[in-house]
C-alpha cells in the first residue's frame, strides 16, 4: 500500500465528525490511518471528505444528512465517505444523496483498503450489516491529534434497550477490547506525551476482558508513571459497585469527576423508560461516591417530556435534579426514534411543553453549576493546558474549564489559585512553586 501514491498526487481528505466521543475517537483512527499511507490533511481543498454521522436524536440525523448535503455542495469533486450511526440506522436516505463509500458501523478501519478499491475500479461501495452479534473491531491511535486528552475506546455496543434508545439498534451487542491491547495503546499514547487519557464506549462501565473489568484496567494503567489523569466518558450508576468505590477512595490518578446519566428524575418515569435502578438506589450511589470523594463533580444526562411525563412527573425531575446537587445537567428534550417502545407509548409530549421544560432544567443546571465552580474560589487546583495563546485554558480533575491570562504551553500542568467565576468558567492565575 506504501506505493499507491507513487507517481501520482498525493491526495487531500477532511474527517467531518458529529456525535460522541467514541466517534471521535474512530475518526481519529481514520485519519491517523490515512496520515500512514500517504494521504495529506486539508480542510480547504479535499480530495476526499469522510463524514461520521451520529443518531443519537432525530437531531443528530437530521444534522448528519444536511452535512452530508453540504459538502457535496461545497466539493462536488470530492470522494464522499459517510459512516457511523445515522448510516446505520437509515442507509436509504444516504444511498439518495449519491455518497461514493457508505459504511455503517464497521469496517471503519478499513478506511485505506476501501478508498484505494475505489479509485482503482470507481465502483460505489456500501456496506450496512444488520447483524447485532459482531466481533470488536480492532482499532489503535498512536497520538490524539483534536484533543489534550486522549480517547481511548474500550468497548462498542449496548445490550440495555431503554425505551427512548435507538443505541443498541445501530451499534450492536455489547462487545469489548482485549485488556492488554489497551494496555499498550495507552501506554503508547502516554509515552506520545498525553498526561490524561479517557475511556469511551457505548456502554463504557460494562468492560470486561480475559477476567478483567473497568476497574482492574484503570487499576493496572495506573501504574504507568507519566500518566496523571484518567477520566471515565460515562458509567452507569449500577456499574459503581463497592470494588469500583474502593479504587475511586485510593487512586488518585482517576479525575474527580463522574458523568452518571440519570434520565429522569421520577420512579414512573425511569420505569417506562426500561432504567435498571430507582431513584433511592442512585441516592445511595451518591452517597457512596461523596463519602469517598466529598468534592467530586456529578454531572448527569436527563430526558424531558417522555411519553406520559405530567407537570406533576415533571417537577419531581426538578426536585430530584435539586437534592442530587448535579455540578452539570445535559438536557435532551425527548426524541422519537421510530423502531423503540417509547415511539409506540401513548401520551406522547407537545414539543412546546418540550421546549418550556428544557428550558427550566437547563436554567437549573446554570445555578447548580455556579454553586459548585463557586466552591473553588480561593483554592488552588491544578488545570491541564488544552488551549494557548494570550488566554490560556484548560480543565482541572473536576471538569471545570479555568481560563489564565498568561500564554502557557498546550499539554502543560499547572497549579492556578482561582479567583472568579463568569457563569461560563473559572478564572485564575498561575501558582509559581
Amino acid at each position: 500500500m506504501g506505493n499507491f501514491f507513487c507517481g501520482v498526487k498525493k491526495m487531500k481528505f477532511q474527517i467531518y465528525t458529529l456525535g460522541c466521543k467514541v466517534n471521535a475517537y474512530e475518526s481519529e483512527m481514520m485519519k491517523e490511518k490515512l496520515l500512514a499511507n500517504g494521504y495529506i490533511y486539508d480542510e480547504e481543498n479535499p480530495d476526499i471528505v469522510l463524514i461520521n454521522t451520529c443518531s443519537v436524536t432525530n437531531t443528530a440525523d437530521h444534522k448528519s444528512l444536511k452535512m452530508v448535503r453540504h459538502f457535496k455542495r461545497k466539493n462536488p469533486l470530492s470522494t464522499i465517505v459517510v459512516c457511523g450511526c445515522s448510516v446505520q440506522n437509515n442507509s436509504e436516505a444516504y444511498e439518495k444523496e449519491g455518497v461514493d463509500i457508505l459504511l455503517g458501523n464497521q469496517k471503519k478501519s478499513e478506511i485505506v483498503d476501501l478508498l484505494q478499491n475505489y479509485f482503482r475500479t470507481k465502483e460505489k461501495f456500501q456496506y450496512v450489516s444488520k447483524e447485532r452479534k459482531i466481533p470488536f473491531e480492532d482499532m489503535a491511535i498512536t497520538k490524539f491529534t483534536t484533543h489534550t486528552r486522549a480517547f481511548v475506546k474500550i468497548e462498542d455496543g449496548c445490550d440495555n434497550f431503554c425505551s427512548y434508545c435507538i443505541i443498541p439498534y445501530v451499534r450492536g451487542s455489547i462487545r469489548h477490547k482485549d485488556f492488554d491491547l489497551v494496555l499498550q495503546e495507552v501506554e503508547t499514547l502516554v509515552n506520545n506525551s498525553h498526561q490524561e487519557i479517557v475511556f469511551t464506549g457505548i456502554h463504557t462501565g460494562s468492560y470486561f476482558s480475559d477476567g478483567h473489568d473497568l476497574t482492574d484496567l484503570i487499576h493496572e494503567v495506573s501504574k504507568l508513571p507519566l500518566l496523571k489523569r484518567i477520566r471515565i466518558s460515562s458509567i452507569e450508576v449500577t456499574e459503581l459497585q463497592d470494588k469500583f468505590l474502593r479504587e475511586l477512595a485510593n487512586n488518585p490518578k482517576i479525575c474527580n469527576h463522574l458523568h452518571i446519566p440519570l434520565q429522569a428524575g421520577s420512579n414512573v418515569i425511569l420505569e417506562k423508560m426500561n432504567r435498571k435502578y430507582m431513584l433511592d438506589e442512585y441516592q445511595e450511589i451518591l452517597r457512596k461516591i461523596r463519602e469517598v470523594r466529598p468534592d467530586i463533580s456529578i454531572s448527569t444526562d436527563i430526558i424531558v417530556g417522555f411519553p406520559g411525563e405530567t407537570e406533576a412527573l415533571f417537577k419531581e425531575t426538578l426536585e430530584t435534579a435539586k437534592r442530587f446537587q448535579f455540578s452539570k445537567i445535559h438536557v435532551f428534550p425527548y426524541s422519537v426514534r421510530e423502531g423503540t417502545a417509547a415511539s409506540r407509548m401513548p401520551l406522547q409530549i407537545d414539543e412546546s411543553v418540550k421546549h418550556e421544560r428544557s428550558k427550566k432544567l437547563i436554567d437549573l443546571s446554570s445555578r447548580l453549576e455556579k454553586e459548585y465552580a463557586e466552591k473553588f474560589l480561593g483554592h488552588t487546583l491544578e488545570v491541564l493546558v488544552e488551549k494557548s495563546g494570550d488566554e490560556s485554558i484548560g480543565t482541572t480533575s473536576n471538569y471545570l474549564k479555568v481560563k489564565i491570562h498568561e500564554n502557557l504551553p498546550n499539554n502543560a500542568l499547572i497549579s492556578v489559585k482561582i479567583l472568579s467565576y463568569d457563569g461560563f468558567c473559572l478564572h485564575g492565575t498561575r501558582v509559581l512553586k
